[in-house]
């Protein structure tokens, strides 16, 4: 398994990044090579991807979920194998550090040089900064869930 650990400071308040990162449909609008994620329940996804015409379906459980806090959560199917965790911590009343870190497992020729060249690394980082201008632009959420799932 390889890991990436990537973080941004955004400029809104702790709340307003967190409720926005829950809205797991809009990934689309900053994450690159991400199609379309549908939301199934509260603690599972689907999603397709499209990435250096890989075409891609899987899908994810939320294993634990801490408003304001974090999010973590693992694939359950597909050809995809990964695990991660979005973390939030205010810096001030209106700045907001975001941390992710996943850990996955890279398949195939493509995605192993994609890997070992820092490409995964450099698209994290990437789609946590149109986060950052998605968010900054708007200055607020668009919605939020703010239950709590409980590891099991």
């Amino acid at each position: 398994m390889s890991t990436v650990r990537e973080s941004v400071e955004v400029e809104v308040p702790l709340h307003a990044a967190y409720n926005q990162w829950t809205q797991f449909t809009e990934f689309p609008r900053f994450m690159e090579g991400v199609d379309q994620v549908t939301q199934v329940d509260d603690r599972h996804n689907h999603w397709s991807t499209s990435i250096a015409g890989v075409q891609r379906e899987f899908d994810t459980e939320i294993v634990d979920q801490l408003p304001d806090e974090r999010i973590a959560w693992r694939t359950t199917s597909g050809d995809v194998q990964q695990r991660g965790m979005v973390s939030f911590r205010r810096v001030d009343e209106t700045h907001t550090e975001v941390k992710l870190t996943m850990d996955y497992e890279p398949t195939g020729v493509a995605e192993k040089a994609a890997d070992m060249t820092g490409t995964v690394d450099r698209r994290i980082r990437g789609d946590l900064h149109r986060f950052k201008d998605f968010i900054e632009r708007r200055g607020e959420e668009e919605g939020g869930w703010r239950g709590r799932i409980s590891p099991s």
